[in-house]
């Protein structure tokens, strides 16, 4: 017989939040941040490099940053999220949104200057697109392992990437392209509003 789990209005947010230890997330995207803003300064700091030093910390960052963010899903309490009387899905939606836009703050301010090419507005966008990819892949693989096909697609896109922006690049290496390029936000935009629909009204998918 299934038991169902009641529980105040009030306690539902705390509880919910315990169940995906929040702090280490919090804690993992500060320290992706602060990783991102010194990689960023010694990389345009070499003589060798020009404009597009950042390249790799605007690839690299939002991996880390969406990996940090979809395993944060990951719950030790699948059971009573399921037995529970009220859905969990507007704290799905409130988790999501909140880590989103800390991490695309954070990260941003990571890169400051040159921001119509690699600077704020790129680490946005691939901040959004690479959390949605994320989110979608933790309602199909789970959360723990939900940075897995981004990861594989950041680092195939990294070296297969054409290193003049625009044309058709512009939509499947998005992750490359500089902040003004219209057609990769709509393509990050796209697989932030999938990805996070999937998992607001999904969930995870349970895991042992």
């Amino acid at each position: 017989m299934t038991t169902t789990v009641r529980t105040l209005p009030g306690r539902l947010p705390v509880l919910y939040l315990r169940s995906r230890a929040l702090p280490t997330t919090l804690a993992t995207l500060a320290g992706i941040a602060l990783l991102a803003a010194w990689a960023a300064d010694w990389l345009q700091g070499r003589p060798q490099f020009d404009h597009t030093a950042r390249v790799p910390v605007q690839v690299l960052a939002p991996l880390l940053a969406a990996a940090a963010i979809g395993t944060g899903f990951f719950s030790h309490t699948e059971e009573l999220d399921r037995t529970a009387v009220r859905r969990w899905w507007p704290g799905r939606l409130a988790h999501l949104l909140a880590l989103t836009a800390l991490a695309a703050a954070a990260l941003a301010l990571a890169v400051p200057g040159h921001p119509e090419q690699f600077g704020a507005p790129a680490m946005v966008r691939n901040v959004l697109g690479a959390t949605g990819v994320t989110a979608a892949a933790a309602t199909v693989l789970g959360a723990r392992a939900s940075w897995l096909p981004m990861t594989v697609y950041g680092g195939a896109v990294y070296l297969a990437a054409p290193r003049t922006p625009g044309g058709a690049a512009a939509y499947w290496a998005w992750p490359m392209q500089p902040g003004a390029q219209a057609a990769a936000w709509a393509v990050a935009g796209t697989a932030y509003m999938v990805g996070a629909v999937l998992l607001v009204l999904r969930g995870p998918r349970p895991e042992r």
